[in-house]
């Protein structure tokens, strides 16, 4: 009496395989453009925080709800004056609209909104010299709906601030707009390395910036 329910149910298995593989593909296809997407390093830009070919795992949805916050990790499409192709780069959020960046205090420390911030994790070189956190002193403000953004590995890094001393704008205005992302091009927040394992760990906020008003 047993054996007729197990063929129904093994005939039924193998009738709704397709739909659940189906509904699988569905799930992970949703997931990847609304959720959750890889990412892996191509440049030293990052260093040593993010090394080459390190991959990210990236949060795609938690700027639906609120803006990126300084000391965040983040995935955007790049604009087209910093690459033609509209590649995706990862940077370090140093600068929220209406924030005040400024180049240097006397200890060669970045200072925003009034208060120095020490970067732990700037790049140092294989015979311990640290990079400067910049290569030249500046002084600007995040126009409203724009990040100023830069790498950790600050001499090897394509960010706010080399456009920004490369702008062809001959106002200050235009050079920052030059300089500056837009946040609707943001794809989303880098939050842990995944690959290699020997190197995953969890992106977190230094707590430095906490000091920052």
């Amino acid at each position: 009496m047993t054996a007729e329910p197990t063929e129904k149910r093994k005939g039924s298995f193998w009738r709704e395989l397709p739909i659940l593989l189906g509904v699988a593909i569905l799930v992970a296809v949703l997931v990847r453009t609304f959720v959750l997407q890889t990412f892996y390093i191509p440049s030293p830009s990052m260093q040593h925080t993010l090394e080459l070919w390190d991959k990210v795992l990236v949060n795609k949805l938690v700027y639906e709800f609120r803006e990126p916050r300084r000391g965040e990790i983040l995935v955007f499409k790049s604009p087209l004056d910093w690459n033609a192709n509209g590649d995706d780069f990862i940077k370090r959020v140093i600068g929220q609209p209406g924030d005040n960046v400024v180049c240097c205090d006397s200890d060669r420390r970045l200072v925003i909104n009034g208060r120095s911030l020490d970067e732990p994790y700037i790049y140092v070189e294989a015979d311990g010299t640290r990079n400067q956190v910049a290569r030249q002193d500046f002084d600007i403000t995040v126009p409203p709906g724009r990040l100023w953004v830069m790498g950790d590995h600050r001499e090897a890094s394509g960010d706010s601030l080399e456009h920004y001393l490369q702008s062809p704008a001959t106002d200050e205005n235009g050079k920052i707009l030059d300089a500056t992302i837009p946040i609707d091009t943001v794809v989303g927040r880098a939050f842990t390395i995944f690959w290699p394992f020997d190197h995953a760990t969890l992106l977190s906020v230094p707590e430095e910036f906490d000091a920052i008003p």
